[in-house]
C-alpha cells in the first residue's frame, strides 16, 4: 500500500505551543521528521495531519509530545535535538527522549550543557550514582567533556574542593624527552583538550586563578604517583594509553570524599608494540567490584559533525573484518 493509500491522522498541538517553535523557522523541524519517517506530514495551524501506517504516526505523535515537553522546559529546540529525539524514539527505551535531552549538566555564559543521546544520559546518572566510572567509547561521543562538566557542577556545588585532570603523555610515538622546550612546554600540548573543555565551562578570566590556588590540577598522570587525592573530582582522560600498572596506580590514589571517571578509546592505542593497554584489562578485573560502573558509548553517541559519527562506524566495520580475516587465516594454519 503507497503512502496515499494509507488512513489518514489528525494530531492537535496545545494552543500554548508556538508552532514556529515546534516545527522549526521555515519549517526546518518539520522536514528533519518528513525524513525521517515514512508518511506525508502535513501542518496548518495548531494542526498536523499525517498519513501513513498506524506504527510510524503512533511514533510521529510520541515525538511531537516530547518535542512540546522540552519547548515546555523552556529549552528552545534544535535540528539536532529533533533528530536526537527520533533515534532516541526508534531504539524502544524506556526513556523518555524529553528527560535525556532536558537535562542541565551545567549553564555558563547563556550555554547550557546536557546529555545528546540515551548513552550519554546513562554515562551520566552513573556519575551520579558510582565513586568510580569508565566511560569507553570512540572520539566525539562527549565522554570527557561530559565528566568535565559533572566535576565543575560538583566544584561549584561545593560537593569537592579540587578538579584533577590528567592524561597519560604518550602519544603518537613521541616522548617528552625527545621534545623541544621547558618540562612545562612539553606537557602542554599533551594537556590542551583539557583546558580547551575548561574554556567552555568556566569564565577564563577565573580559570588561571584556579589553576594557581591549585583547585584545578592540569598534570600529566606520571604526576599521580605517590599521592592519595582526598575531597577531589579527578579525572583520566586518553585512558587507553596507560600500562596495567598505570591504570593501578591511578586507581588506588583515591581518596576519602572524592570521585573517579576514566574515559578512552581501545581502539586508538598509541603504546609501543608489545605492552598491554589498561583500559582494556580492567573490565574484567573491576566488573564485579561494587560502586565501580562502566559505560559504553558508541558510533551512534557521536556528537560532532554527522560525518565524524559515519566514519567511526566505517572504522568499526572494518576492523571487524579484519578480525574476522585473522581468524579465518588462523583456523586455515592449523
Amino acid at each position: 500500500m503507497t503512502t496515499s493509500e494509507q488512513p489518514q491522522y489528525t494530531i492537535t498541538i496545545p494552543s500554548s505551543i508556538d508552532m514556529v517553535s515546534l516545527l522549526g523557522p521555515r519549517d526546518e523541524f518539520l522536514r528533519i521528521i518528513e525524513a525521517e519517517f515514512d508518511a506525508d506530514i502535513h501542518a496548518r495551524g495548531d494542526t498536523v495531519t499525517v498519513r501513513g501506517s498506524a506504527a510510524e504516526t503512533a511514533l510521529i505523535e510520541r515525538l511531537l509530545d516530547e518535542l512540546v515537553a522540552m519547548i515546555r522546559t523552556g529549552q528552545g529546540l534544535t535540528a539536532e535535538t529533533v533528530e536526537h529525539a527520533v533515534s532516541m524514539l526508534r531504539t524502544e527505551t524506556r526513556e523518555r527522549p524529553a528527560e535525556v535531552l532536558s537535562l542541565n549538566i551545567l549553564s555558563n555564559r547563556g550555554r547550557t550543557i546536557r546529555p545528546k543521546t540515551l548513552n550519554q544520559k546513562r554515562y551520566v546518572d552513573a556519575i551520579d550514582n558510582h565513586t568510580v566510572v569508565f566511560g569507553i567509547g570512540p572520539a566525539g561521543t562527549g565522554k570527557t567533556y561530559l565528566a568535565m562538566a559533572k566535576a565543575v557542577r560538583a566544584l561549584q556545588a561545593k560537593e569537592v574542593n579540587r578538579i584533577i585532570l590528567t592524561r597519560p603523555a604518550v602519544e603518537a610515538g613521541e616522548r617528552l624527552g625527545f621534545l623541544p622546550g621547558t618540562l612545562s612546554e612539553k606537557i602542554d600540548p599533551y594537556l590542551r583538550p583539557l583546558y580547551d573543555a575548561l574554556h567552555d565551562m568556566l569564565d577564563p578570566e577565573t580559570i588561571p586563578k584556579l589553576l594557581a590556588a591549585g583547585t584545578i590540577e592540569v598534570a600529566p598522570l606520571a604526576y599521580m604517583r605517590g599521592r592519595s587525592l582526598n575531597d577531589a573530582f579527578i579525572i583520566l582522560d586518553e585512558a587507553q594509553n596507560t600500562s596495567q600498572e598505570q591504570m593501578k596506580m591511578f586507581l588506588t590514589r583515591l581518596g576519602f570524599g572524592s570521585q573517579m571517571v576514566v574515559t578512552g578509546d581501545v581502539t586508538q592505542i598509541d603504546l609501543p608494540a608489545g605492552q598491554h593497554s589498561g583500559l582494556r584489562v580492567v573490565r574484567d578485573i573491576l566488573d564485579e567490584v561494587d560502586d565501580v560502573a562502566f559505560t559504553e558509548l558508541t558510533s551512534n553517541d557521536v556528537v560532532r559533525h554527522k560525518l565524524v559519527g559515519r566514519i567511526v562506524a566505517a572504522y568499526d566495520v572494518f576492523e571487524e573484518g579484519r578480525r574476522g580475516e585473522a581468524g579465518s587465516e588462523r583456523r586455515r594454519s592449523r
